[in-house]
């Protein structure tokens, strides 16, 4: 009787160890795997082209010789003027082309957009009442050909607006209306200042064109 009863507890003892025995196992982790001397990668810097120097773009040149004309009014009489009627200027800062030194400009820049030179391709064609002799040319700073007469360089004024105008006369005292003998056309060009400033109008201003 004793063994009938021992039986049946073993058995059930054996399946309760042989279930456990079956469990699915258990995951394992994977190793962590330890880095040394690793080094950042910085990410690369875009580098930026260098900016561009600004230049100069060269005045358009001509396609053809300009061609030096005489106009006239009856304040100014007789002067020079270009294939247009435009009255041209000369600038009594500029240097006067003699036979030991060339015509210089000095006007560039902003001055040349308001007075702009008068350029030509070519050797420069006297009009009727112009001195051939007297017509020469300079090359500018930006490589074009400027027309010169009497050894003056020669410009228009961007705010004579039709033929005969002569708004440029006389402004800021440096420009002057020329006539056919290559003199200022109101009177002789004017000599340089022999006094020295005083002290009140030494005050800094900006460059008169």
């Amino acid at each position: 009787m004793k063994n009938r009863i021992l039986f049946p507890a073993l058995l059930v003892l054996m399946l309760v160890v042989s279930a456990c025995g079956s469990a699915a196992p258990t995951a394992t982790p994977a190793p962590v795997i330890p880095i040394t001397g690793a080094t950042a990668t910085a990410m690369p810097v875009a580098t930026l082209p260098p900016a561009a120097t600004a230049t100069m773009a060269p005045m358009a040149t001509p396609t053809s010789p300009a061609v030096v004309n005489v106009g006239q009014n009856s304040t100014l009489g007789s002067f020079l003027v270009d294939s247009n009627g435009m009255t041209l200027y000369i600038f009594t800062k500029d240097t006067q082309g003699t036979s030991s030194a060339a015509a210089a400009s000095a006007c560039s820049g902003n001055c040349a957009t308001l007075w702009p030179p008068l350029l030509t391709n070519g050797a420069p064609t006297a009009g009727t009442g112009v001195t051939g002799s007297m017509l020469g040319t300079l090359t500018r700073s930006d490589g074009s050909v400027q027309v010169t007469y009497n050894g003056w360089p020669l410009y228009s004024y961007s705010k004579d607006m039709a033929a005969g105008d002569t708004n440029g006369e006389g402004v800021g005292t440096f420009w002057y209306v020329i006539n056919p003998t290559g003199m200022q056309a109101s009177a002789a060009l004017p000599a340089a200042a022999a006094t020295t400033p005083s002290p009140a109008n030494l005050v800094s201003s900006p460059p008169t064109y």
